[in-house]
């Protein structure tokens, strides 16, 4: 098995050390997660469709270091679950010399992930091409401390503006093309988060983001044997 995948995996949720507890499912030779924020402002799953392994439940409680603990093995590792009475206790990872033992966590620790069955209608649709992805992530690195992103549509343009507010303030903007109707009241959504979902799937050529007015964004991706889905909640500015 390839380090590499399962690295992907990680990267697509874990969003460098935002998302640390989820429970990894394997199904069919999918593995798959379910994750929500530690603030609840953003929620979403992750599956890679490669995943040759018996079907299990594994409890991550600390994503950072597992990765830490990947990070000493050579990229092709030997993959194994240990279990104790029918219950998972460790997750081992074995290259040519080293090998890894990671302490699994009960499955009651891991936090519970909203069902997003009933989702609001999306009424705004914005196209994320590769630009875009490239100018939003160089953006948010300029503008570190703005948490933030605001979306307004007005005279038939529309923008993505970090640092938005009534009063002059540092701030940059970014014209998208956006299927909506009519003007569109600002609505703000985490620009730290957007930014690592931008990062982890930065393989991606485009994306397409929807917007509730409801106060509800979605993004979803599909790069090659991986799928994710994110959900950020509104925020207030």
């Amino acid at each position: 098995m390839e380090k590499t995948n399962i690295n992907r995996f990680i990267q697509k949720y874990h969003l460098s050390g935002l998302v640390e507890s989820v429970k990894w499912e394997v199904n069919d030779n999918t593995l798959s997660t379910s994750f929500i924020s530690d603030d609840k402002s953003v929620l979403g799953s992750v599956s890679y469709s490669d995943f040759q392994y018996d079907d299990t439940v594994l409890g991550i409680y600390d994503t950072s270091k597992l990765l830490k603990m990947m990070g000493v093995l050579d990229s092709s590792t030997n993959f194994s679950v240990d279990n104790v009475s029918g219950k998972s206790v460790s997750l081992k990872m074995k290259d040519a010399t080293t090998s890894v033992n990671y302490m699994l966590a009960d499955l009651s620790v891991i936090p519970s992930v909203p069902d997003l069955k009933k989702l609001p209608d999306f009424d705004i649709v914005i196209k994320l091409d590769a630009k875009f992805i490239s100018r939003f992530i160089g953006a948010k690195s300029a503008l570190p401390d703005e948490n933030n992103f605001t979306f307004v549509s007005k005279g038939g343009k529309s923008q993505i503006v970090l640092g938005y507010s009534n009063i002059n303030t540092n701030r940059i903007t970014i014209d998208v093309e956006c299927e909506c109707e009519g003007d569109v009241d600002p609505i703000s959504f985490s620009a730290t988060y957007l930014k690592e979902i931008l990062v982890a799937n930065k393989e991606a050529t485009d994306a397409t983001l929807h917007i509730s007015s409801e106060g509800l964004a979605h993004i979803h991706f599909t790069i090659d044997e991986y799928e994710a889905d994110y959900y950020l909640v509104e925020t207030q500015i």
